[in-house]
């Protein structure tokens, strides 16, 4: 498996074309876009690294995969009310998708000390127009319980949870699971609701990208602005890679292509070999 990771990032690193990175966030266009890393862990433990895999960026949207968890765990089904469950079909900021379906989202995706990037943090705040409008609309229709500032600055500070690729990978092996915190065997969710995130995953994980990613990927898998993409292979592996530059939908280029490269030298696309 080490052989394998090894050649994936020097292929990587090697490619010329390796996406944009993302201007609409100041101090997210600063980062080196030159940066590939992967982290591969499996069920029993054994950790495969290779590029810049102990590098810290933000996770952006990745981050959702958790408070969608978080906000399971504390309202359960009751959830579902609230947001949606389908793959949009269209960017994750589209204002005219929210006012079609009454300010309801289509979906949630629209243990090393780990920190906020508060730099990150300011910055999204800076250029919060967007967001904040979205905010206000889902507000208007009544679907917020919290004054729309505090739920961007709650919002923002979630984007800017800075991780690696290794502790990406490490906080998703529940889902490779079947929902249990290896090796304690301790279950951090149903297994029953392991896999209905991993469903989510894989039917809106990628914006409007989703289906593309599961054609080329075949795994579930969250991605986010910052260049990081989280994917599970259920049953076998939890895998997260970090590449800057970004393709025309807002995915890493280089995460992306890694990712497919991965399935095809493993066999673990959902889908079958």
């Amino acid at each position: 498996m080490q052989h394998i990771v090894d050649e994936i990032a020097a292929e990587m690193i090697a490619t010329k074309d390796k996406g944009e990175v993302a201007d609409y966030i100041p101090q997210l266009a600063m980062v080196d876009p030159n940066q590939f890393g992967i982290s591969l862990i499996l069920q029993d433990g054994s950790c495969y690294n290779a590029g810049c895999s102990n590098t810290l960026f933000s996770i952006q949207s990745i981050s959702k995969v958790f408070s969608l968890t978080i906000a399971l765990g504390k309202l359960g089904d009751a959830l579902w009310r609230r947001v949606g469950r389908e793959p949009s079909g269209d960017p994750f900021n589209s204002i005219v998708q929210l006012e079609h379906e009454r300010g309801i989202p289509r979906n949630p995706f629209i243990d090393n000390t780990i920190g906020i990037d508060e730099k990150v943090a300011h910055s999204e705040l800076a250029h919060s127009d967007r967001n904040a409008a979205l905010a206000h609309f889902m507000a208007s229709f009544g679907n917020l319980d919290h004054p729309v500032d505090s739920v961007l600055g709650t919002y923002f500070h979630q984007c800017s949870i800075s991780m690696s690729c290794e502790q990406l990978a490490q906080a998703g092996m529940f889902l490779a699971c079947d929902g249990l915190h290896m090796p304690s065997n301790n279950p951090v969710v149903s297994s029953q609701r392991a896999r209905r995130i991993n469903a989510l995953m894989m039917m809106c994980g990628h914006y409007d990208g989703s289906g593309e990613f599961a054609y080329r990927v075949g795994l579930p898998g969250k991605s986010g602005v910052g260049g990081g993409i989280l994917a599970v292979a259920p049953g076998k592996a939890s895998i997260a890679v970090w590449s800057p530059g970004l393709d025309k939908i807002g995915n890493s280029k280089l995460g992306t292509r890694a990712l497919e490269l991965l399935t095809q030298h493993t066999g673990w696309s959902v889908f079958g070999n």
